[in-house]
């Protein structure tokens, strides 16, 4: 036999880097199949998105950190405003991320994201995220971008994950396409701005 057959503990690890091996390749292959699979699964610390903010703070507080990177190609520069804040269970915190265009055209990015440790990420509660939505940079822009949030008071009474006291959350940030008529409108607009006829006369 050329392969042996796995068994046991053999077998469980391999499998478990066949899905990390996987699991990295779609993330670079496609960012929305990748975050379908960790809504589906809870891979990679998920979080959830609710409408409103929690109606039971706790005495107790925890720690976020912030964390944020780019994929290999996306020209952007992005960053956390702020590195940690500490919060009581519950209480709605509100944090902000900076991304930079360099480049001269327009680039559009889409943000995938996950929670350490992952036994907490069905604890972290978003209200409102920029990666909800695909994101479209102008040449040379620099915005701020808010994510609003809270850690589910419930995380106190779950085995596992009742035992975080600091919580990462981090963004990658990857290049998409431009939305679709984005570019024709930059170049009616662009041509509107140059028409002398529109121009105004400051004399």
């Amino acid at each position: 036999m050329l392969f042996p057959r796995l068994t046991g503990p053999n077998r469980t690890v391999a499998q478990t880097v066949g899905v990390v091996v996987v699991m990295a390749g779609l993330a670079f292959a496609s960012v929305p199949f990748y975050s379908w699979f960790c809504r589906v699964t809870g891979f990679s610390g998920y979080t959830n998105v609710v409408e409103a903010e929690s109606d039971l703070i706790l005495d107790q507080t925890i720690k976020v950190r912030f964390d944020a990177s780019i994929d290999r190609d996306m020209p952007w520069t992005f960053k956390p405003v702020q590195r940690e804040m500490t919060l009581r269970i519950g209480e709605t915190g509100l944090a902000f991320f900076e991304a930079h265009n360099p480049t001269d055209r327009p680039v559009a990015g889409q943000a995938a994201y996950n929670v350490t440790p992952y036994e907490a990420g069905a604890f972290f509660d978003k209200i409102e995220c920029f990666c909800f939505t695909e994101q479209v940079l102008q040449p040379g822009e620099t915005v701020q971008m808010p994510v609003s949030f809270f850690v589910d008071p419930a995380i106190v009474n779950d085995r596992d994950a009742k035992y975080a006291h600091t919580i990462t959350l981090g963004y990658t940030f990857y290049e998409i396409d431009l939305p679709e008529g984005f570019e024709q409108a930059a170049v009616d607009a662009n041509l509107l701005t140059s028409d002398p006829a529109t121009a105004i006369d400051t004399n």
